[in-house]
């Protein structure tokens, strides 16, 4: 059987960036998060149960899903997170499932932002690869690229498991709190670990 590795980190600690990495060594990558983006598209098919459970104040007016309304709504209340996540969830695990038997490379690597808060996954992933950063790292860089204020990202940080677990967790970790290069080196050695794990 394929090696398949789950690849997750808090939010901000560059996981899209290491994983593009990979993807640029020939591996297939198979992201979660665009998974969940493709459901919540116009036409997506999350969309009619989410429209059914929350209503259409939460669609957007493309018909896709209002992120910016779900966020607030999901941060206000730990039941419709629960409710997001019980659409969400078993659609994405189906398209990733899809997506493994499809992929040529000789490992997989699956982002998955909460690897370690759910247990979809454990059944499929033989290796967990961890991308650590230190915390005020993570919310400067997501505060940048999304747009969000700190709080919002304080909030996004609190619901995930605390970086301490996380790293206890993992069975590889990749440090990002240098440069480009150093990020590489540390993707170089892996793909070696990764590659000869497969054989």
């Amino acid at each position: 059987m394929t090696l398949i590795v789950g690849l997750t980190g808090g939010i901000g600690s560059g996981k899209s960036t290491v994983g593009q990495y990979f993807a640029d060594l020939g591996i297939d990558i198979i992201d979660t998060d665009v998974i969940a983006r493709m459901l919540t598209e116009p036409g997506g098919l999350a969309m009619n149960s989410i429209k059914n459970s929350f209503g259409e104040t939460m669609i957007a007016a493309d018909g896709s899903l209002n992120r910016e309304k779900m966020r607030d709504l999901i941060f206000s209340d730990s039941n419709y997170k629960l409710a997001l996540e019980n659409i969400l969830h078993p659609l994405i695990l189906a398209e990733t499932l899809q997506q493994v038997r499809k992929a040529l490379s000789p490992y997989i690597i699956i982002a998955i932002p909460l690897l370690f808060e759910t247990n979809d996954y454990d059944k499929i992933i033989q290796r967990s690869l961890v991308v650590d950063c230190e915390e005020e790292q993570q919310i400067l860089r997501t505060m940048k690229r999304s747009k969000l204020h700190e709080n919002q990202v304080r909030a996004i940080v609190a619901t995930q498991i605390p970086r301490t677990s996380r790293l206890q967790k993992a069975d590889d970790i990749i440090v990002n709190n240098l440069d480009i290069a150093y990020l590489k080196a540390q993707v170089a050695q892996l793909h070696k670990k990764y590659l000869s794990l497969s054989l």
